[in-house]
């Protein structure tokens, strides 16, 4: 895996801590630690996108913070386990796994 890939996979791992702190945040420190998390979630899938289709790049930044906040809320908040989501989860992430196996870098630019 390249270093474009592993941007989308962090930024997506940030995509899940902003959705959680937009749900759990009450003070100061954890909205500033929101905010932090949406900028550096967006600045990386947008640095993402210059080298690898922006669908391609969206769809799996969607995805992998989907799957994430489900798992998340099910590990750290007690959120019951449903057999139907696991299987919709899984699903899910067979497509993203299916579109970074089809994608193709871009050719970097000379500007």
């Amino acid at each position: 895996m390249n270093k474009t890939w592993a941007s989308v996979i962090i930024a997506a791992l940030f995509e899940v801590g902003w959705v959680i702190g937009l749900k759990h945040a009450s003070g100061f420190l954890e909205w500033g630690g929101t905010l932090i998390a949406i900028i550096v979630s967006f600045g990386l899938m947008i640095r993402a996108s210059r080298f690898l289709p922006v669908g391609t790049v969206y769809a799996v930044f969607v995805g992998l913070g989907t799957a994430g906040t489900v798992f998340a809320e099910i590990l750290l908040f007690g959120y019951p386990v449903q057999m139907e989501k696991m299987m919709l989860i899984a699903l899910l992430l067979l497509g993203v796994i299916g579109l970074k196996l089809v994608s193709k870098d871009k050719k970097k630019e000379v500007a």
